[in-house]
């Protein structure tokens, strides 16, 4: 469940990564300003490109995401629960 964790995290700085570098479409937002003379990229391949990575980023977070809950759901259903358990002391006063 560990190992999830630490590449849950590597995917999601990947993922903030690749968004910040692509180029912003509407307003003055994100770091090509929204003017395409100044953007990182002129290439419509690089957009493509960083576009596919995005997808593919996104859907192996989802599904590590879904992994990681199936994981956990069954750990918990194997797992016995103190409060379920009777008690076999009787309480005295």
């Amino acid at each position: 469940m560990n190992t999830l964790l630490i590449v849950q995290i590597f995917i999601t700085l990947a993922l903030i990564g690749v968004i910040l570098l692509q180029r912003s479409e509407g307003g003055t937002l994100g770091m090509g300003g929204g003017n395409s003379s100044s953007s990182m990229f002129t290439a419509r391949g690089s957009a493509n490109l960083l576009t596919r990575v995005t997808g593919v980023l996104a859907a192996l977070f989802m599904g590590n995401c879904l992994l990681m809950t199936v994981i956990n759901s069954h750990t918990i259903k194997n797992q016995t629960k103190i409060i379920s358990q009777p008690s076999s002391e009787t309480p005295t006063k």
